[in-house]
């Protein structure tokens, strides 16, 4: 009956649009198609960065309906190398976030914005209303500091004065209420489910924590001493001794000038040249896409960002920007790449936290069976490829990550909470039934694990972990001991990976770019190929709501030309309700959740 009722929506939907909405749709279409928004000949683009920044682009174009910040840090360095090309385009001007940017996120924007102004020999200008002690701060300062000009708003504040961390501690709130949370790690450093064990930080969580905090603030500072020209011991010195008005943070030579935001504007026009103009980043990007080009030889681009989850994506709705890594997505992606006669060599940018082992070994293979075709991988390491992240990682020809990409954790965890003595207090008696062996209740809620059942479950922890290390070894021609030694869950920062022998280049997306070019034996310019495993939008409103595919397209384009973002609303709702109602069950986690 739902079936029924909802093929019927479907179908009126289509009608309805048919006789209404399809002549509109191709009103507006040849309108904008007859009068395309010219860009000025002196364009200054506006990027705002204060809205949030994900690693790539949503793979649903719907996503885009949901709102959002600049877009995506692949876009915008993208964007950035036609602009620099670009004679209308005279400079750029970049709104700061009041917090902290993700440390990778701003390591990789900082090399595209001197890439723009060294090549492009234009300028960018910075503006910060505020820079305030909220974790990475730090990593915004430098992106402002790799600017020709940093500018701050009157009398906001300058607190950019180090990078910090929090952490709850939960286990003497499950004391109180009689919940245990029964788990085991590989091994010590491994700490995502340290706060439901602990009270406070162990030894090596301690130890781990501080080492890669310490890292990404001695290289953010060092690359802002660099920008700035400054001796970085001494700016670490003024910035600890903050925090500062912006008017002080100008006498100390920490930013350039103090001004409102249509101060800085004013000014970047009127260096721009007669009748230049404000252009929103998106709007130029939109407006200043090239033809794509379908011939001679290319490199492959394939996407990975979020958790990393079995199946394929499109169960969603197509409106939310969520995004997870699908196994039977990107393992179709390195197929398709590997079949591909044109594409030479891959680049795999992964910023993914870790999640399904499985997965993880699924995505993996896929990547070694196109390195059999003849294909070179390079990886390129966003915010993070840490755990699962670095499982799909390792195996590659080259890796490439940037300073502060938080990578490695190679370890896992899993568990369960027991919950029992817990809901007893408040009169709810949990009984476990089961038939076949005693390891089928393992993971029921009602009490931790028997002996026996930590014994096997330790077993099989213990497996996934040799696993893992012994992939990592082939990957990276390490000794197994030596993997060992280095991995026990701790994360490391892409700087000291490399030293490590984890990673082997520090750079962003373009440098393992370059990187694929020479493995590939590839000169000059070389056409980058995305490719995506995953369904198109139209398959994904199929599987979501169950409809035929052509139902599926009425309803998209119903809900972009009537504009009713109550639509959307309910199929994000709907979303919400199948993943709610979904099976769940126990699984390790490769994963390690990082700030």
């Amino acid at each position: 009956m739902k079936q029924f009722f909802l093929t019927v929506a479907g179908v009126f939907v289509g009608l309805l649009l048919f006789v209404v909405g399809v002549p509109f749709l191709l009103v507006v279409m040849a309108a904008g198609a007859a009068r395309p928004a010219p860009i000025p000949a002196h364009a200054v683009l506006q990027l705002d960065l204060r809205g949030g920044l994900p690693d790539q682009d949503p793979k649903s174009p719907f996503a885009a309906f949901s709102g959002g910040g600049a877009g995506s840090v692949m876009s915008i360095i993208d964007t950035l190398r036609r602009a620099e090309k670009d004679d209308k385009v005279a400079a750029v001007l970049v709104r700061l976030p009041e917090g902290g940017v993700a440390p990778a996120a701003a390591d990789e924007l900082r090399l595209a914005f001197k890439h723009f102004r060294e090549t492009g020999k234009k300028p960018i200008y910075a503006h910060s209303q505020g820079l305030y002690p909220s974790g990475m701060i730090t990593s915004t300062y430098m992106l402002g500091a790799s600017s020709d000009e940093l500018w701050m708003q009157p009398d906001s504040s300058f607190q950019a004065v180090g990078v910090s961390s929090e952490s709850m501690f939960f286990k003497r709130f499950f004391d109180k209420y009689g919940v245990k949370a029964d788990y085991e790690q590989r091994y010590e450093y491994k700490n995502a489910v340290n706060p439901y064990l602990y009270s406070d930080y162990t030894p090596a969580h301690r130890e781990s924590t501080l080492s890669w905090m310490g890292s990404v603030y001695r290289s953010a500072l060092t690359s802002a001493a660099a920008d700035r020209k400054r001796d970085p011991a001494q700016l670490i010195r003024t910035l600890e001794a903050g925090p500062y008005s912006a008017q002080e943070a100008q006498a100390k030579g920490l930013i350039d000038k103090v001004g409102q935001v249509a101060e800085i504007e004013a000014y970047a026009l009127d260096k721009a040249g007669k009748g230049a103009k404000m252009i929103d980043f998106d709007d130029y990007a939109a407006r200043s896409k090239p033809p794509a080009v379908k011939t001679g030889p290319a490199i492959a681009v394939i996407g990975a960002e979020g958790a990393i989850v079995t199946g394929a994506g499109g169960g969603g709705s197509p409106f939310s920007g969520d995004s997870n890594v699908y196994s039977d997505d990107v393992a179709k992606a390195f197929k398709a790449a590997a079949d591909d006669k044109d594409v030479k060599a891959i680049v795999f940018r992964v910023s993914s936290p870790g999640g399904s082992d499985t997965a993880s070994e699924q995505i993996l293979a896929a990547m070694k069976s196109a390195k059999a075709a003849g294909k070179p991988v390079v990886v390129s390491m966003g915010t993070y490829a840490a755990s699962g992240g670095y499982w799909i990682s390792s195996q590659a020809n080259s890796i490439v990550a940037e300073p502060s990409t938080l990578t490695g954790s190679i370890g896992v965890y899993g568990g369960k909470f027991a919950l029992g003595d817990a809901l007893a207090r408040f009169g709810v008696d949990t009984k476990d039934l089961h038939v076949g062996g005693d390891y089928s209740e393992a993971f029921g809620s009602a009490q931790g694990f028997s002996p026996d059942q930590r014994a096997k479950f330790a077993g099989w922890m213990d497996r996934i972990y040799a696993g893992f290390v012994s992939r990592v070894a082939e990957g990276r021609k390490l000794p197994v001991a030596r993997v060992r030694e280095i991995a026990k869950g701790r994360v490391w920062t892409g700087e000291q990976a490399k030293q490590l022998g984890l990673v082997d280049e520090l750079g962003g997306f373009y440098q393992a770019i370059d990187k694929a070019k020479a493995l590939a034996k590839l000169d000059g310019d070389v056409r980058l190929k995305r490719v995506d495993g995953a369904k198109s939008p139209f398959e994904a409103f199929e599987k979501f709501l169950g409809v035929s595919e052509t139902s599926a397209r009425t309803l998209a384009a119903a809900a972009w030309v009537l504009g009713d973002p109550r639509s959307q609303a309910i199929l994000d709702e709907m979303a919400k309700a199948r993943l709610r109602a979904a099976p769940g069950g126990a699984a390790v986690l490769a994963d390690t959740p990082v700030r």
